[in-house]
Order: structure tokens, then C-alpha cells, then sequence
């Protein structure tokens, strides 16, 4: 037995549980125990992969697993940067991203070209394979920037906008130089390469998202199988592009582009692809990365010294200098400087994939890939030290339209309560409330269940408790806090209410009604009570289809919209489903109301496809449906009485809505009235009177408007 387990522990390891178990410990250790250096985890897990690797004290070898997992990471950091690019933020900069991506990709090839041809004197497809190997850069920094919270910033958009198009270039150089070199460099090869690139482009941006869509319509309960449906998607597209003549990375890019309308950022699935890939895929990928490094070449000779520093060198003052150049060209600040040169100057995935290719083609000898192997260690290290520093200072300084302290503290005590009635819709309307909140809330979101006061009512509140408690499991998967109450009162609108003020929320979301009896329809009791006692922003929502499968959101506002104190609170909701779904906002209402929205827009520096229709005929609802189609969410701003912006048109106009857009998605928004405190006890002594003066007035204006029919 004693023998059986000295042979276990022989060096390096060869059982595959003890393997991934040594590795499970570095991924969990190394970045705790380097972090009291201040060394980032990133640096603490390519030097773990440099002790343990075969080149170090040869615990680990590189095997068919080892690199299995080490391809799954690569792919994986791309797909997430993919997923994580703000689509509205990199079509506005786009020009940027372009000149960036020319910059970091025209510099270093300049740079590196002279030193590898009249430096270290190599021939002409060696050096320019070499150079392009200078101009490629792999986002392993990226998990810092994600860390803390600033993907969002121009720069990081740019940044990620270019490391597409040069290291597009990059490998389509390799494929050229590699061609060159096997003498099969004619017209087949461009005709080739050409149909199969654009073959590989239509089947990922127009096949798949119409995929994805059905699957996630279809089979809309299996939430596992989302995220494997995912997962063979971006391998699958990471194979396609092989086929089409690039590298795989690539394809896991357009993976990411292709599927990030359709994965929002606050869901369950994405949560689930970040934390599997954060947790262990990617720090996989970065051990690997250090078990290839062999420190001892520095100790072989002095030609593999000034091979390895000038590549160095060079590699890092081209990307530094087309950071700077960014800088000047856009006027960004040292700290966004900073986070461009950080993401761009480390070299690992498509420069291996270029030297290894090169030196197994015979165009490069061993001395070039022990310099890149150097090269990649000390880019990685200096890259994960100026992208954590960077950031930092990006945060600081309040680049990246960051929040003024009121907005931020007035987010930090958003509360949402989410009154459930309909048990079978709930996680509609829980994936609707995981899009509109804001992650910097510390509140949780509360939803409520109302039983009735009767005989039964302790038992019913039993049951709703259970059921609620079940429905905690969906939002712990996005790690949203949720608070589950159960209350006993004679109506549901009072319940709604004080439960509203007792745990202070300051929105409240509801699913819409079902349909109502004879008596409710006529008096619109119940609705009416709901909206009318409950003085918080209030959405109610028609949710029926997954929300993701909405292509564009149509708000129609009444005039004087803008006036309302709760305006910017249904505003910055409806901006941020829209950033979510990564669709555009259109806007029906008056000239006034849209001035106010893009004034509100503007301030907070929000980047969003907006545009804006007049329209004015509040009467007759059905005159919206020209400006609908089926794929539209509908968001419909009213009005509660003594609203500055209530009008007639207001009245009854849930029931209004269900009859006119019955299948229709739809959202009904009531903004929040301010109130005086004193105000907000209903007066008995004249509430009976106000009512029926109201009612009067509903009834004399029917008989007016069926007399002038």
C-alpha cells in the first residue's frame, strides 16, 4: 500500500483526479496568497504555472488534458470579451476602435520588423512572421477590468474593438507567410480563404442568433441546457473559423458578438458563464500559460538573451506608443492611456499560435520561441500591473460617466417589491426586475404575496411562504438578494400598500391582471385601487414570451411627462432594459417630453440608440398599432389623477390597453407622485364626495363622446 502511494506521487503527476485536484488548490491559493504582495492574481497564476510546470519542479507535464482545458480558457476569455462589449458604446466608437486597431497593429510591425531583419539578422518571412507577432495582443487582463466594474469605459470599448481587427490581420498574415513559405500562395488560396471567411460570417451572425432565439423560446424552462447550448456555440464557431482559415479565437469573438443581443448582462445565464469561466477555465488557461515558459533559456547562451530583450522591448514600446497615440488622437486621460496600453500589451494566445506555427513551418528557429516564451511572461506580468493600476485610477478620477454621489446613494437604497398573484409567471417578472436593477442596490428585491383574511388565512399564509420560498433558487443563480413575505390582509391593494411602505421600496413591479369579473370590469375596482393607493413608481407588466426575443422597446409618453417627480426613475428603468437587451428605444409623445429624454440621456453621458415620432391622438388607443410590430416590447407611460400629465385619455386605461393589445407585450407605467407626508391619510370626511364627483364626470363624458358619434 505504502509503495502503491509513493508511485501516486511520483513526478510529474500522472493521475488525472490528482491532477485536477493540485490544480484546483493553485487556482484557489495562489491568487490569496500573492494578493498580500500586491501581485495580481493573474501575475500569481502564470508564475504558479512557471513553478509547477515541467521547465520549474516538473509536478505538472503538459498533456492532451492540460492543454483540453488551456484551449477551453483561451476560447473562453475571448467569447466573454465578445459578450461583454457594449454593442451601442463600439458602434458609436467604431472610428476609434478602427484607428486604435490600425495603431497597435501598424507601430509594432514597424518597430519590429528593422530589429528582427538588421538587428538579429533574420530573412525577410522571418522577421515579417516575427513582427506581426509584435502587433498581436490577448486580452488576459480583461478579468481585472471585469472585476472592477469599469468594461463599461470608452477606453476598455476601444481596447476590445481593436483586438479584433489586429489580430484578424495578425492571422491572416501567419496564413499568407505560411503559404508563402509551402509555395501555395496563388489564386486558389485567396478565393479560398475569401468565400470560406464570408460563408463562416453569415452562418454565426445569421444563423445562429435565429437558433438561439428558438431554442431559448422553445425550450424556455431547461436553464441548464441554456448554458450548454451556449457552450457548444462558441466551440462550434471556434472550429468553423478553423475551418474558414483563421484561429479559433477568433471564432469565439464572433461567438460572443453574435450571441450578445441575446444573453443580458444582469441574467441568469450570464452569471453562469462568467462564474464557470472565472472560476476555472480561464485561471486553467493562465497556468498553462506559465508551464510553458522555461526560464533556464536566459541561462543558454547570450543569443537567446538578446533575442528574448529586444522582442521585449519592442513588443512593449509599440503597444505602448499606440496607446499614446490613442490618447493624444481622442484626448483621453493617462489613466485611460494606462487601461489601453494594459489590455493590449500582453502577448500569449495568437502569439504562440503565430511562433508555434512559424517555428513548426521551419521559418523560425528555437531561439526566436524561447524569446516569445520570455516575452510572454514579462507582457503578461506588466500588463496585469498596468491594467489593475489604470483601472484603479480610471475609478477614481470618475472617467467613464460615473455616478454623482446623490445619483449613486439614490441607487444604492433602491428597493423593488414585486406583489405576485399570478404563481405561474413569476419568473417572467422576476427576469424583467433581475433587468431593471441596478447591481449597486443593497437592498434585496422583495416579492410579496397577499392572502386573504379568512377562516384559512394562517394556512395560506404557510403555502404562499413555501412557494416563495421555492422561487428564491432562480434569482440566487444571478446572485440578486430576495426577500419572500407573506401577508394577511381584507384587500390586496391596502396589503400592497403598507407592505410598499414598510420595507420603504421605492418601485413597485406587478404582473397583469387576469381577467376580471362582470363587476370589476365595469368598475375597474380593483386596478384603480392598486394604482391609485400605491404612490411608488409602478410597472405592470404583460410579459408572455422571454423578454430577450424583443427587438425594440416603443415608449409612449403623455405630454408634460418630463414634469412628473418620478420621471427620471422610469426613464433610467426603461434606459437600462434597453442597454440590457442591447436594443433601441423609440419614443411617441410630445416634442417637450422628448427634449426632457435626451436632456436626462445627454447628463448622464448613456450611449443608446434613441429616436423619436410625434404623436398626440391619446383618445382613440388603436392608433398606436401602425407604429407597433410583433417583436416590439410596449412601454406606456400614464398618468394617476391630480398628475400634472393626467389627462382624460388616462382613465380606465389598463382595461383600455388588454382590450386594444391583448397579445401585445406590454409594460403600463405609473410614475411616483411626490406627497406630503401629512397628506398621504385618505380623508374620510371628503373622500366619498370626490369620488362620486368623479364618477359623475366619467359618465358625463361617455354620453358626450357617444353623442357626438
Amino acid at each position: 500500500m505504502f509503495s502503491h502511494m509513493v508511485q501516486e506521487f511520483q513526478l510529474p503527476l500522472s493521475n488525472p483526479v490528482l491532477v485536477f485536484s493540485t490544480i484546483l488548490f493553485i487556482i484557489l491559493l495562489a491568487p490569496i496568497l500573492l494578493r498580500r504582495l500586491n501581485i495580481p492574481g493573474i501575475v500569481g497564476l502564470i508564475l504558479s504555472g512557471v513553478i509547477i510546470g515541467p521547465h520549474g519542479f516538473n509536478i505538472l507535464e503538459n498533456n492532451s488534458a492540460v492543454d483540453l482545458f488551456s484551449t477551453i480558457g483561451l476560447l473562453y476569455i475571448m467569447f466573454i470579451a465578445g459578450l461583454d462589449l457594449d454593442i451601442s458604446e463600439f458602434r458609436s466608437n467604431r472610428f476609434k476602435s478602427i484607428l486604435f486597431g490600425a495603431y497597435t497593429f501598424v507601430l509594432p510591425i514597424s518597430i519590429g520588423f528593422p530589429l528582427c531583419y538588421y538587428v538579429l539578422d533574420y530573412d525577410f518571412l522571418a522577421s515579417l512572421l516575427t513582427a506581426s507577432m509584435f502587433a498581436t495582443h490577448t486580452l488576459v487582463a480583461y478579468p481585472i477590468v471585469s472585476r472592477l466594474g469599469v468594461v463599461k469605459n470608452q477606453a476598455v470599448a476601444v481596447a476590445v474593438g481593436g483586438t479584433i481587427l489586429t489580430d484578424t490581420a495578425v492571422l491572416l498574415i501567419l496564413a499568407i507567410v505560411v503559404g508563402k513559405a509551402g509555395g501555395s500562395l496563388d489564386h486558389d488560396f485567396w478565393l479560398r480563404l475569401s468565400i470560406s471567411f464570408v460563408v463562416f460570417l453569415f452562418i454565426m451572425f445569421t444563423v445562429i442568433p435565429r437558433l438561439t432565439r428558438w431554442f431559448f423560446s422553445k425550450l424556455e424552462s431547461e436553464k441548464h441546457g441554456h448554458y450548454i447550448f451556449v457552450l457548444s456555440v462558441v466551440f462550434f464557431a471556434a472550429f468553423l473559423a478553423e475551418m474558414a482559415g483563421v484561429e479559433p479565437i477568433i471564432g469565439a469573438f464572433v461567438a460572443g458578438l453574435a450571441l450578445n443581443p441575446l444573453i443580458p448582462h444582469s441574467s441568469a445565464l450570464m452569471n453562469r458563464i462568467e462564474f464557470i469561466g472565472n472560476s476555472l477555465f480561464i485561471p486553467f488557461f493562465l497556468i498553462s500559460v506559465g508551464m510553458i515558459i522555461d526560464v533556464r533559456v536566459i541561462l543558454s547562451g547570450p543569443t537567446a538573451i538578446i533575442v528574448a530583450l529586444v522582442l521585449t522591448v519592442g513588443a512593449l514600446i509599440g503597444k505602448w506608443l499606440a496607446a499614446w497615440l490613442t490618447q493624444v488622437s481622442f484626448r483621453y486621460s493617462a489613466a485611460q492611456r494606462g487601461l489601453i496600453f494594459g489590455l493590449s500589451a500582453s502577448h500569449a494566445a495568437a502569439t504562440l499560435a503565430v511562433i508555434l506555427v512559424g517555428f513548426r513551418a521551419g521559418i523560425l528557429d528555437e531561439n526566436i520561441l524561447n524569446g516569445t516564451i520570455i516575452l510572454i511572461l514579462i507582457t503578461c506580468v506588466v500588463a496585469s500591473f498596468a491594467t489593475d493600476r489604470a483601472a484603479r485610477k480610471v475609478l477614481k478620477e470618475g472617467h467613464g460617466h460615473e455616478l454623482s454621489r446623490p445619483e449613486l446613494t439614490r441607487l444604492q437604497h433602491e428597493h423593488i417589491l414585486m406583489p405576485i398573484a399570478d404563481m405561474d409567471r413569476i419568473e417572467k417578472y422576476l427576469e424583467f426586475v433581475m433587468l431593471i436593477k441596478d447591481r449597486k442596490s443593497i437592498h434585496p428585491v422583495t416579492i410579496l404575496s397577499v392572502v386573504p383574511n379568512n377562516q384559512e388565512a394562517g394556512l395560506n399564509v404557510l403555502r404562499a411562504r413555501k412557494k416563495l420560498e421555492e422561487f428564491k433558487k432562480h434569482v440566487a443563480a444571478v446572485d440578486i438578494p430576495l426577500n419572500a413575505l407573506a401577508t394577511i390582509d381584507h384587500n390586496p391593494a391596502s396589503g400592497i400598500a403598507r407592505i410598499a411602505r414598510e420595507v420603504m421600496a421605492d418601485t413597485v413591479v406587478l404582473g397583469w391582471p387576469r381577467k376580471a369579473g362582470i363587476i370589476d370590469r365595469i368598475t375597474g375596482a380593483m386596478m384603480n385601487a392598486i394604482i391609485s393607493r400605491v404612490d411608488r413608481t409602478l410597472f405592470i407588466c404583460y410579459i408572455d414570451q422571454p423578454i430577450v426575443s424583443r427587438k425594440r422597446i416603443l415608449v409612449v409618453a403623455p405630454p408634460l411627462a418630463e414634469q412628473e417627480y418620478g420621471f427620471q426613475a422610469w426613464l433610467m428603468k426603461v434606459v437600462k432594459l434597453a442597454q440590457e437587451l442591447k436594443v433601441p428605444v423609440r419614443f411617441l409623445g410630445d416634442e417637450n417630453t422628448w427634449e426632457g429624454i435626451r436632456e436626462e440621456v445627454r447628463a448622464r453621458g448613456i450611449n443608446l440608440n434613441l429616436s423619436f415620432e410625434p404623436y398626440n391622438d391619446w383618445d382613440e388607443l388603436e392608433s398606436l398599432k401602425p407604429h407597433l410590430n410583433g417583436q416590439d416590447l410596449l412601454v406606456f407611460v400614464a398618468a394617476r389623477r391630480s398628475a400634472v400629465s393626467y389627462s382624460d385619455a388616462m382613465e380606465n386605461i389598463p382595461a383600455r390597453l388588454d382590450r386594444h393589445f391583448d397579445l401585445t407585450e406590454r409594460v403600463l407605467v405609473f410614475p411616483q407622485q411626490y406627497y406630503d407626508p401629512v397628506m398621504l391619510r385618505e380623508d374620510l370626511s371628503t373622500g366619498p364626495l370626490v369620488k362620486g364627483i368623479e364618477a359623475l364626470e366619467s359618465l358625463g363624458k361617455g354620453i358626450g363622446k357617444a353623442l357626438r358619434r
